[in-house]
């Protein structure tokens, strides 16, 4: 059990360390690590989980740290308890490098923020974090979210292209969208 805490949270500390750009840019580095390298969870799992993590209020990477350190810890045969100090560590270590960080940033960014080099920095950070979102994007565009027969991929994109033409551009609420989009889902499917 102390092995598997100890990875969750050296996986959960790296992805937190290293995931710029927020939670949807830390999504394939989780899939990555618990579904390709340690075989935590299924890639019907973790579809699930990011389903549930988009869900619930709070970021989607500590929501995501949590709900896949629950259900490591249950896959591997232990019980709740050890599942919540599952989720409890992998939340907590991917929280740390950002608190860490946070620390000793603060202290310079201030002082040091129209610095050339530091906005040089920040114009480099800029087109990393688009790929890491655009890969979380190639992550989600899967059988379980978009369907397997033709008929559910065709209708899948036409409802992505009316959402992407309605929020650009006449600036419909999201909201609006997410109601409508589940309310056509469920009579169309």
């Amino acid at each position: 059990m102390v092995l598997l805490l100890l990875k969750l949270f050296y996986t959960f500390f790296k992805i937190g360390l290293f995931g710029f750009g927020g939670g949807y840019a830390m999504i394939s580095m989780i899939q990555g690590e618990v579904v390709t390298r340690y075989e935590w969870l299924s890639s019907s799992d973790f579809t699930d989980i990011i389903a549930i993590s988009q869900m619930t209020p709070g970021p989607i990477g500590i929501n995501s740290a949590t709900y896949v350190g629950y259900t490591a810890m249950v896959n591997a045969g232990y019980s709740h308890a050890a599942g919540i100090l599952g989720s409890t560590v992998a939340t907590f270590s991917v929280v740390l490098p950002s608190f860490i960080l946070m620390i000793f940033i603060s202290r310079f960014f201030l002082k040091y923020q129209r610095h050339p080099a530091v906005e040089a920095v920040f114009n480099g950070l800029r087109p990393g974090v688009v790929g890491l979102l655009a890969a979380a994007a190639l992550v989600l565009m899967n059988g379980e979210n978009f369907g397997t027969d033709t008929y559910q991929i065709v209708i899948s994109i036409l409802l992505f292209i009316g959402c992407f033409i309605a929020s650009n551009r006449y600036k419909v609420n999201p909201i609006l969208l997410i109601v409508c989009s589940g309310v056509l889902g469920y009579f169309i499917y």
